[in-house]
């Protein structure tokens, strides 16, 4: 019975000392990378572990936001009556 708790007690040392290693590679692989690109005002894609910086959609195309004309819209946008999304029964 000796043998069995010594063995026991290995085993359970030696998944603690595994689960304890995961617990520190996940922090330092995925975490803590994505927290500095999220504090820095990027996004972090923790997937692929890639810290991309956003693009406004105007600096690729080149045309200029006016801000009168998306006022406009999203009031448009926000006056617009909404359908509900589940039909009501009869």
């Amino acid at each position: 019975m000796h043998k069995v708790i010594d063995r026991l007690k290995i085993l359970v040392f030696g998944a603690f000392l595994v689960a304890s290693a995961i617990s520190v590679a996940v922090n330092f692989i995925w975490l803590a990378p994505g927290k500095a690109c999220e504090q820095a005002g990027n996004w972090w894609d923790w997937r692929t572990r890639t810290c991309a910086h956003p693009i406004l959609i105007s600096d690729i195309t080149g045309r200029v936001i006016s801000d009168e004309a998306s006022h406009k819209a999203s009031k448009a946008a926000r006056a617009a009556p909404q359908t509900p999304a589940i039909p009501a029964q009869k």
